[in-house]
């Protein structure tokens, strides 16, 4: 019988270890990409979670600071003035009650809550489509000339567990609606005519609403929840740890009454 012999030519094989080495390669690479799409991933969560804080802040900033700017308007032409001051305050609640004799009304989150007033016309409001003047809400409350007061608060919303801004106007008193989501808590101190410091609304008797002529305004955001230990300086100046895994944020306006008039609630 005859053998034959077969011989490869010009072809060599993978040792065991060649194959391990190569393998360990590409799990190495692949487990650095992985590694690298986490991180980024991570950043950009983080990233976008700070830009929505930021957003909410200078959001609430802007839409009750510009309304205390409005405290105590009356238009030129206006043959009567405000029959009360330009704003009320609330520590640790929200205004309630019936727009001449506001009363305060605790809150569990113990954000502070403030009332502005103001005659409504072309220029302190946007009209509504039949020319009415309109509170903070977009309700229509009336003709020209009439009293607007708005009622700003933050607290925790029923139906979604986030913090979140509420305004109530004089188009629906007794409902509030929700206008920026994320914001925790509003802390407001009130400056007299003379003062050399702020003082809570708790301080004010009655009858020294109406001293008042400048407000500070501070907001409290939250962000999501992610697995962060984080810390904060809060409204009051205290810092602060979160075990949430919230990151805070807050932002800060010093606000002159530019309306403000004497008048008595």
């Amino acid at each position: 019988m005859t053998r034959r012999r077969f011989h490869a030519t010009g072809c060599s094989g993978h040792t065991l270890l060649e194959l391990t080495i190569a393998v360990a390669l590409g799990l190495a690479v692949t487990a650095g990409a992985i590694a690298a799409y986490r991180s980024q991933r991570q950043a950009f969560v983080l990233a976008s979670d700070n830009a929505r804080v930021h957003e909410a802040g200078m959001n609430a900033l802007m839409l009750v600071g510009e309304q205390i700017q409005m405290a105590g308007f009356v238009p030129a032409d206006s043959a009567q003035g405000l029959a009360a001051s330009a704003v009320f305050g609330c520590a640790g609640g929200r205004p309630t009650g019936a727009d001449d004799s506001l009363t305060c009304e605790a809150l569990s989150g113990r954000s502070d809550g403030i009332a502005i007033r103001y005659i409504g016309d072309s220029v302190s409001t946007w009209p509504s489509s039949n020319g009415q003047v309109t509170d903070c809400l977009g309700q229509a409350v009336g003709a020209a000339g009439v009293v607007v007061v708005n009622r700003y608060h933050a607290k925790t919303s029923g139906s979604t567990g986030e913090p979140e801004l509420y305004c109530e106007g004089s188009g629906k008193v007794g409902t509030a609606q929700p206008l920026v989501e994320g914001v925790e808590k509003l802390r407001l101190r009130y400056w007299l005519a003379g003062a050399s410091q702020p003082v809570d609304a708790s301080l004010l008797a009655r009858d020294q609403w109406t001293a008042v002529v400048a407000v500070d305004l501070c907001v409290q955001v939250r962000g999501a929840v992610l697995a962060r230990r984080v810390s904060y300086v809060d409204c009051d100046g205290a810092a602060v740890s979160a075990t949430d895994g919230r990151a805070r944020q807050i932002f800060w306006r010093h606000i002159a009454l530019r309306n403000a008039q004497e008048a008595a609630i």
